[in-house]
């Protein structure tokens, strides 16, 4: 039995214990690094999604479930429009599909602007759900220190033997470990508040419907955090001129002009931020681009046991192209500044 039939088997098995005897057709839907998503349709004509949680990486499935529930119970209470669980069955869970489309890259700076504004709607709505009330499933999930501390563990292993094939990428971690505590820090002597957070707040997270409206995706990481993980974030995704996987470093910078539409459109919609996140809105950015990479760089070294990947070197491209990006980000971050000085003061 291949790997793929074996899971439509487990499949079939889970939407039966969950109910769904119809369902005429299952396949895969999406294109996730974490967790194995179908879409269904039944007899009936219900469109479902049915996913299987990765159980090495979310080890702990019930707080994962209740933060999950608790999230999208408070969003329809409001009346937000938001994903609609149906089921559960150990790591498997059923929603009812939300018809949209996302962008895996974002092209307009109309675009980058929509999506901010979404992920800024997103944490007002969950402003007065308090962050006690939703557990950390991923510590220490965007604490850059901790992510330099796996990096050099995984150096210092070398698993997969590749040590001596990413010294340039090593050196350019090295020369960035000074300022990778700046957020930590703020947090840790209150000036920044934890808030929760969407901790993936990358485009294709967002669907948007046909009427314009939008859907933030992918609950799993909501948790205590900071809103400026959130807008990094963006900066990363939705400021990049190509995909996270481009190859061609010749292809990847910060664009500027959809670096201001996401600060507009995040600053626009997030009323709640204090001074000290406005000044570190650029920081941000640059800091979350550059902790992706870390993490993309620290699973190559492991042998890619975290991140999905199509080839050997996949997540090593993953780890250049962010670099590139954060150099492209420290080229422009006093005219980023500026940027958002002028929103911030208009």
């Amino acid at each position: 039995m291949t790997e793929d039939s074996s899971i439509m088997d487990a499949a079939a098995e889970a939407l039966a214990s969950m109910g769904v005897k119809d369902a005429v057709a299952v396949r895969r839907y999406g294109n996730g690094h974490i967790n194995d998503t179908f879409k269904v349709d039944t007899a009936g004509g219900a469109v479902l999604v049915l996913q299987r949680v990765n159980t090495s990486i979310f080890t702990d499935l019930k707080p994962l479930e209740a933060n999950v529930r608790r999230v999208t119970s408070h969003l329809a209470a409001k009346g937000v429009k938001s994903l609609e669980v149906l089921g559960y069955d150990g790591p498997w869970r059923l929603f009812a599909f939300v018809d949209g489309f996302s962008r895996e890259v974002v092209e307009t700076p109309a675009d980058a602007y929509a999506t901010a504004l979404a992920y800024a709607k997103f944490q007002n709505d969950l402003a007065d759900l308090p962050p006690s009330e939703i557990a950390e499933i991923l510590p220490r999930f965007h604490d850059t220190p901790d992510r330099i501390r796996q990096l050099d563990e995984a150096a210092a292993a070398d698993a997969a033997g590749r040590r001596a094939s990413v010294a340039a990428e090593l050196a350019f971690v090295d020369a960035r470990r000074g300022d990778a505590s700046r957020i930590v820090d703020l947090v840790a002597s209150g000036d920044i508040p934890l808030r929760l957070a969407h901790n993936d707040s990358k485009s294709n997270n967002v669907l948007v419907s046909d009427d314009g409206s939008s859907v933030v995706i992918d609950l799993d990481t909501v948790m205590p955090g900071t809103g400026l993980s959130d807008f990094g974030d963006m900066v990363r995704s939705a400021s990049a001129s190509a995909a996270e996987d481009e190859p061609d470093l010749s292809k990847v910078r910060s664009v500027p002009e959809r670096f201001e539409a996401i600060a507009r459109g995040y600053l626009d919609g997030a009323k709640f931020l204090n001074e000290a996140e406005k000044a570190n809105l650029v920081a941000a950015g640059r800091l979350s681009t550059f902790e992706v990479g870390v993490r993309f760089l620290a699973d190559y070294l492991a042998g890619d046991v975290y991140f999905k990947t199509a080839f050997p070197e996949h997540n090593l491209v993953r780890a250049r192209n962010q670099f590139k990006m954060v150099e492209s980000i420290e080229e422009q971050s006093v005219a980023y500044e500026e940027t958002v000085r002028r929103i911030v003061k208009p």
